[in-house]
């Protein structure tokens, strides 16, 4: 026990052991690339990962809307429902609930 002992006071005593004690430390909290600032920036980078996604699944669907606006049919929908606008040879009937 005392040989164990006497072996663990040297190491500590040890001008190396301070050295690697300072630059975990170092490594760990106080440098600019510690590990704590690359924690913070993987979790940044998993929302911004999603926030990605979010704008793809936006783009794609206006994209189908950019498809749809191409169509004829579609725009005179469009133009009746929303814009009241109807053909030469139509009556249009707005019903209020």
């Amino acid at each position: 026990m005392c040989m164990n002992k006497g072996k663990i006071l040297e190491i500590i005593r040890n001008r190396y052991f301070y050295t690697l004690f300072i630059f975990l430390i170092w490594l760990g909290f106080i440098d600019h690339n510690s590990l704590t600032e690359r924690v913070k920036m993987n979790r940044e980078n998993g929302k911004l990962k999603d926030l990605k996604q979010t704008y793809l699944k936006n783009i794609s669907e206006t994209d189908e809307q950019m498809k749809a606006m191409e169509e004829k049919e579609f725009l005179e929908k469009l133009a009746r429902e929303k814009y009241m606008m109807k053909k030469d040879n139509e009556d249009i009937y707005i019903v209020t609930e």
